[in-house]
């Protein structure tokens, strides 16, 4: 089975550049006909947040046009701190789980081999990002319900420090909470995040943490402290996870941007990795 998770897209209204600077609708089509050109094809696409950069209606409307252009697979979606939850919930209504809770973003996903647990991060107004005692209710609920499944958490915050202070100030702040919770459930193998733009990896107990890069503009890295972040336009980029037939999960980056090559490897006669020739 093979996932394509896309994160911070940051899609505007038309004709609008995010930051002043970015034209990230632009970033946002040519990522998703990317995923769309893919052989094998994704089984499906997840988005883990920050669809839209102000949550405005017309930015919504934009992302599902993109949406619906390019993605013919079953697309799976949660909001980040640059979404409004009341929009988001209307505008992606028909896509699955959206609205299946009352108050907030999250759903289980039972049909695919590695089982998602979608989950909303979101604290209306605020940067960070909070599992309140209701979310991780619902997330042990639904763990409890199949353990013996592999499964993979998707939120938008990342549960864990990365080493940038100005991105680890606006972190998932009850990661021990979640952690403690995690325990409980050792088939979570996954826990996949963007919100910082930049391809990290860490860990949250058993559980390997997976920070996407932005499909928008990244994060300048900077581990000084007291510095504040600045975004870089490095090559937009998404994560594909490939579960294979033993079981295991691998985690592909993938840059959206045309490099030279590909080309043939070509060595040296007497390049030492030659298997041993026969006497």
């Amino acid at each position: 089975m093979l996932i394509a998770q896309l994160s911070d897209l940051h899609i505007c209204e038309r004709g609008r550049a995010a930051a002043r600077v970015v034209e990230t609708n632009m970033l946002a089509e040519r990522a998703l006909a990317h995923v769309a050109a893919l052989n094998p094809q994704p089984d499906v696409v997840i988005v883990s947040g920050d669809v839209t950069e102000n949550g405005r209606p017309g930015e919504y409307e934009m992302a599902a046009q993109l949406f619906r252009r390019y993605l013919t697979m079953p697309v799976y979606v949660v909001p980040g701190n640059h979404d409004r939850r009341d929009n988001f919930r209307a505008a992606f209504a028909h896509l699955p789980g959206v609205t299946a809770d009352p108050d907030f973003v999250q759903y289980v996903v039972d049909d695919l081999p590695v089982r998602l647990v979608m989950l909303d991060s979101v604290v209306p107004e605020a940067g960070h990002g909070l599992l309140c005692a209701k979310r991780l209710a619902f997330l042990d609920q639904a763990l409890s319900a199949a353990p013996h499944k592999p499964t993979m958490l998707v939120f938008h915050h990342p549960p864990m420090l990365t080493g940038a202070p100005d991105m680890d100030s606006i972190w998932l702040q009850n990661t021990t909470e979640l952690g403690a919770l995690l325990q409980k459930h050792p088939q979570v193998e996954r826990i996949l995040t963007g919100h910082h733009h930049r391809n990290i990896v860490g860990r949250l107990g058993h559980a390997i943490v997976i920070i996407a890069p932005a499909v928008a503009h990244q994060t300048d890295l900077c581990l000084l402290p007291d510095i504040e972040a600045q975004l870089v336009l490095e090559p937009s980029a998404y994560h594909l996870h490939l579960q294979s037939a033993d079981g295991g999960i691998v985690t592909h980056t993938v840059y959206v941007e045309r490099f030279p090559g590909p080309f043939p490897f070509v060595v040296d006669p007497d390049y030492p990795g030659y298997p041993t020739k026969p006497a």
